[in-house]
């Protein structure tokens, strides 16, 4: 059984969560063979303030 762990930047709304899911299951049932049904998909949302890229602080970007 495939499990995908997403991490993301809080703030998408549940319909990009819900074709986010959708479309990485179906790349997983077109590349692996893996029936949908045995496929996971985790997401996180992660805080701005928790995230860093470059040594600073996504909640400190403009």
């Amino acid at each position: 059984m495939p499990t995908l762990r997403v991490e993301l930047l809080e703030g998408r709304t549940p319909e990009q969560k819900k074709a986010l899911v959708r479309a990485l299951t179906q790349a997983v049932v077109d590349t692996l063979g893996s029936k949908p049904e045995s496929v996971d998909v985790l997401l996180f949302d992660i805080k701005r303030q928790d995230w860093a890229t470059g040594g600073q602080l996504w909640s400190e970007r403009s």
